[in-house]
């Protein structure tokens, strides 16, 4: 049996994963991946998540040059969810421009941005 046999995929294939920096152990996203997304991420070393809206693997960084350089991959306890510990190239792993795509904080009831935008996405995403 694989290691990938072991992963609990859901009714569509997929697995929640959290990316978080290796040096700070700040949370950067949630992503999905499938069994090659996940596959590719072990061997490459660099993070390869499903991207539900656009049907297709989507490497972190391909468009913007962020990418997340994988240190350790992990599954918890219960095995339905994988930890990727990484390097986020370049500090921003938000495609608003941000470290982190968890830059909003509840404050008495409203959400609050509490993270700058370190690089404007128009310069990020250049179409």
């Amino acid at each position: 049996m694989s290691w990938l046999d072991e992963v609990p995929w859901n009714d569509q294939g997929l697995i929640a994963v959290v990316a978080q920096d290796f040096s700070s152990a700040r949370v950067l996203t949630v992503a999905w991946m499938n069994r090659e997304a996940l596959q590719q991420t072990a061997d490459k070393g660099e993070a390869v998540y499903w991207s539900r809206s656009r049907k297709r693997l989507w490497r972190k960084g391909e468009q913007s040059g962020h990418l997340q350089k994988v240190r350790e991959v992990r599954i918890d306890c219960d095995s339905d969810a994988i930890l990727l510990k990484v390097e986020q190239v370049g500090g921003i792993a938000c495609h608003t421009g941000r470290e982190s795509c968890f830059f909003r904080k509840l404050e008495n009831g409203n959400w609050v941005t509490i993270d700058p935008v370190l690089k404007d996405p128009s310069l990020i995403y250049k179409k």
